[in-house]
């Protein structure tokens, strides 16, 4: 490495892939964005969406990722940063009157969760 190289420590877990439009989990990511991890998970247990199942999910996972390749104390954690891009969307035909056919988009999401530890305030 480098000399003037610092090395950032954070836990990432991403899912890819997953089947469900990007605006609809956007919603739920909005809510826990900057939260402590305890007080997003408390957020995200009772929010009554189904993608908050889903990055319930991948914050488990990004914590997981901290404790164990970073040796950080999932107490001190929080969602530093968190965002859903959109993956490929899949095409299907609806067959419709008179020899029709309208098309369905089913939209897919790439979800992305880093976790922090919180700087120590010595003041």
């Amino acid at each position: 490495m480098a000399e003037g190289k610092e090395v950032i420590k954070e836990g990432r877990a991403v899912a890819k892939y997953v089947r469900i439009a990007p605006r609809k989990v956007r919603i739920v990511m909005n809510l826990i964005r900057g939260k402590e991890i305890a007080d997003a998970f408390a957020i995200l247990k009772f929010t009554p969406k189904r993608g908050a199942t889903l990055i319930e999910k991948v914050l488990k996972s990004a914590v997981a990722n901290a404790e164990n390749n970073f040796d950080m104390d999932a107490d001190k954690l929080f969602v530093s940063t968190c965002f859903v891009d959109q993956g490929p969307t899949i095409k299907r035909y609806h067959p419709r009157s008179r020899g029709q056919a309208f098309s369905i988009l089913k939209h897919t999401s790439h979800i992305t969760v880093v976790v922090k530890e919180k700087a120590d305030e010595q003041n």
